[in-house]
Formats: structure tokens, sequence, C-alpha cells
């Protein structure tokens, strides 16, 4: 499986906001917390719904707690895909 790339995480975080267009394209998302992105956890829980259907990739509730930022997201599913 293929890694999972930031522009593919902002078409899931606008699929999972119910957005067309949150993200500007070539806006960088990497490091901005998801809550100053106006992302919620009910608005994460369902990103990573979406991250395990589409890439089979599970995280569990508990370790949302500590991905704050999109890049600690990409790190911890691409870290899984690679594993």
């Amino acid at each position: 499986m293929s890694a999972l790339t930031i522009e593919g995480l902002k078409e899931i975080l606008n699929e999972a906001a119910g957005d067309d267009d949150s993200f500007k394209p070539g806006q960088d998302i990497l490091d901005i917390p998801f809550l100053e992105l106006g992302f919620d956890s009910l608005a994460l829980l369902e990103t990573v719904a979406l991250i395990k259907r589409k890439h089979g990739v599970a995280i569990a509730d508990d370790q949302m707690a500590y991905i704050e930022t999109p890049r600690q997201l990409l790190d911890k599913v691409n870290g899984q895909i690679a594993a």
C-alpha cells in the first residue's frame, strides 16, 4: 500500500468535515494543530474511520489523544503502512 500524502489527508479531512474546500491548494497545514484548523474530536474520529476504510490503517482512539497536527497523523499512518 502506498503512503498517505498531505494532499490525500486534506481530501480525507474535507470529507470528514463535510466540506468540499476547507484548504486552499498548496496551503501548508502540516504543523497547524487540528483545533486551529477547525477540527474537533468528532471530526477527527470520522477522519480516522475514513483512513481505516481507504488505507486499512487503524488508529486507536486513545492514540489520537497524542496526535495534534496533520504531520503527526501522517507519521502515524505511514509508519503503520511501512510496517
